[in-house]
């Protein structure tokens, strides 16, 4: 089998390459490439034409298929269906900000974490992506909407510290100045609460936001609608978020999604102020997307204004999020479900 070349940093190449009797120069000259988003060793024109055979022979280069494009008519948003070398799909959104271009990127295909609002964990985990599949994501899309991409937020598919060692690899990558140079204060992580990799996480000392998916204030609620709640209950949580405010100084940001005569009432309003107290924070109030599979609804917006003015009152930053590509399919997971079934279903007709 070739090897994976744009999983490696420009450390590993130089080395690999040396091995081969190249130069260290060549090394950069490839990074480089890579990082602009080549699809061939034939697009490296610097190189030989011996030399890119040579490398083609030996490693190669993971280029996705967008099979799905859709743009909001409402707000620009994009979001790309990508089909990955081996079949399998995931999902990008591109967001268009008054200061610069965001990109959503998923981290698996599918997600173990079975939470109950998501759409993204309902056919369960198929497999952690690799860096250079997260990196693509970044890579082509820029390519194919033209728009420069300035932020990163890891929320997409799957649970980004269950597939800990690759996302280290893909912010190592996405952060080297010989590549995109995108800065860790433009990157934030997201989580629903493996605390041990949040304390492993704090570690390494990362500038980047970590934004934790809560979701609600109590095991009681968090139990029904999060089952990773039950290996690491909220104060458990709470704890490692603390722990890692105080390795990092960096602010945590929890995200809070509003579902309608579940988590949304003043007392579980005042139940988080008094949980968050003392923890430098900020809760970022979704509005639930509606998930065909599931019987959750989003809250009204008079009830989401009462809960944030609670948080405000009480001394918590609290903001609600604005609902981007609402008419595209936008929640995490949606378009690759919808793709799958309709696949499915071809594939039945053709077996009759």
């Amino acid at each position: 089998m070739k090897t994976d070349l744009k999983s490696m940093t420009k450390e590993e190449m130089t080395a690999a390459f040396q091995e081969l009797g190249l130069p260290a120069f060549r090394a950069g000259q490839v990074f480089s490439w890579l990082h602009k988003g080549v699809s061939s060793f034939q697009e490296m024109t610097n190189l030989s034409k011996e030399l890119r055979e040579r490398l083609a022979e030996r490693y190669e280069i993971t280029v996705p298929v967008a099979v799905r494009r859709q743009e909001s008519q409402k707000d620009g948003t994009i979001k790309y269906l990508w089909r990955l070398n081996d079949g399998n799909c995931v999902e990008t959104v591109l967001m268009r900000y008054h200061y610069g271009n965001t990109v959503c990127i998923s981290s698996e295909v599918g997600c173990a974490m079975g939470c109950a609002f998501c759409a993204s964990t309902k056919g369960g985990l198929v497999r952690r992506l690799t860096p250079s599949e997260m990196l693509d994501q970044v890579l082509f899309t820029q390519l194919d909407s033209g728009l420069p991409v300035s932020h990163i937020v890891l929320m997409g598919i799957g649970e980004p510290l269950d597939n800990y060692d690759t996302v280290m690899r893909f912010l190592e990558l996405v952060n080297s100045p010989n590549g995109l140079n995108i800065s860790m204060r433009h990157i934030s992580l997201s989580t629903c609460g493996l605390v041990p990799k949040i304390y492993k996480l704090a570690e390494e000392k990362l500038q980047l936001t970590l934004s934790v998916s809560l979701h609600a204030p109590s095991d009681e609620i968090r139990n029904t609608i999060m089952p990773i709640n039950k290996a690491y209950p909220v104060e458990t949580l709470l704890e490692g978020c603390r722990a890692y405010y105080e390795k990092t100084s960096r602010r945590i940001s929890f995200e809070y999604a509003m579902i309608d005569g579940v988590n949304d009432t003043p007392e579980c309003a005042k139940l988080l102020l008094r949980k968050l107290k003392g923890l430098p924070a900020h809760v970022n109030l979704i509005p639930l997307n509606r998930v065909e599979e599931s019987p959750l609804h989003p809250s009204s917006r008079k009830a989401v204004a009462a809960f944030q003015k609670i948080l405000q009152d009480g001394g918590v930053s609290a903001t609600v999020r604005r609902t981007l590509g609402g008419d595209i399919d936008a929640s995490c997971g949606q378009l690759r479900r919808k793709f799958e079934k309709r696949e499915a279903t071809q594939e039945k007709k053709r077996e009759i």
